[in-house]
């Protein structure tokens, strides 16, 4: 359970089977210590968060005015809206009571407790 294992939006990759398999780094994962170049990511939400050197869109004093997030979160489809909801629950709690929730989650979201 780290930091790491939650996207910049708010989806918890710690329950995804390609990451626990080192398949994939996940969205933040080698960019710090340049084994991965952000210049070269499509992702507009993880370019921001990691040159704004955050750990998701929780931490961004920006989250209720981004454009760049909040068109993502008003997706079609459940999974943006509990990927809003994490963010903002990180916001509120912090990331050590939200990872505590995640860790008995089998999907990216879940219940809140």
């Amino acid at each position: 359970m780290s930091i790491e294992e939650i996207g910049c939006c708010g989806a918890y990759c710690g329950t995804c089977p390609i990451i626990k398999n080192k398949q994939c780094k996940g969205c933040k994962l080698g960019y710090d210590n340049g084994e991965r170049n952000i210049d070269k990511a499509r992702c507009k939400i993880k370019v921001c968060c990691i040159k704004k050197d955050l750990d998701s869109c929780a931490d961004c004093s920006e989250l209720l005015e981004c454009s760049t997030i909040n068109d993502f979160y008003n997706k079609k489809g459940y999974k943006y809206q509990k990927y809003k909801e994490a963010a903002y629950y990180i916001r509120e709690y912090g990331y050590i009571r939200f990872l505590e929730i995640a860790n008995n989650w089998t999907n990216v979201y879940g219940k809140y407790k």
